[in-house]
């Protein structure tokens, strides 16, 4: 999985592609960007409250479940220094679920690749690339 992020304008307002999607991510005004799209730290909460929606929709799915609508929220304070940080997932489910399935949707939430990924050890490779200044 690849992204790229580019300046795009004044500020600290980026384009990002990721295969043939595009978006934008900017700081709010009062971090100093222009507000021209979601911070970082909000598409790392986006990714993971869309990542447990459809991983939790694909799960129903296969076992035939219909459950309607599937609403996931995610908040997180960025960290200190050296301590966890922690997501608060809040997962909305209709109220025709059962008890079964809501245990096993709750099991199934955690299940999701960026969940595993941010729970995970993480490292990161690196490295800087010296390239000519765009024209213009």
């Amino acid at each position: 999985m690849k992204a790229t992020a580019r300046r795009a304008g004044t500020s600290y307002t980026h384009r990002i592609e990721i295969r043939q999607h595009q978006l934008i991510a900017d700081e709010p005004a009062e971090h100093g960007g222009n507000d021209e799209g979601a911070s970082p730290q909000e598409l790392l909460a986006a990714s993971l409250a869309s990542c447990t929606a459809v991983t939790l929709e694909m799960y129903a799915r296969r076992k035939e479940w219909d459950i309607g609508t599937v609403e996931v929220q995610v908040e997180y304070d960025p960290p200190e220094p050296g301590a966890p940080t922690n997501f608060r997932l809040e997962i909305r489910l209709p109220e025709t679920c059962t008890e079964e399935q809501t245990q096993r949707l709750r099991a199934i939430a955690a299940k999701c690749p960026v969940h595993r990924t941010l729970e995970g050890e993480v490292t990161f490779d690196e490295r800087i690339e010296l390239i000519e200044p765009a024209a213009g």
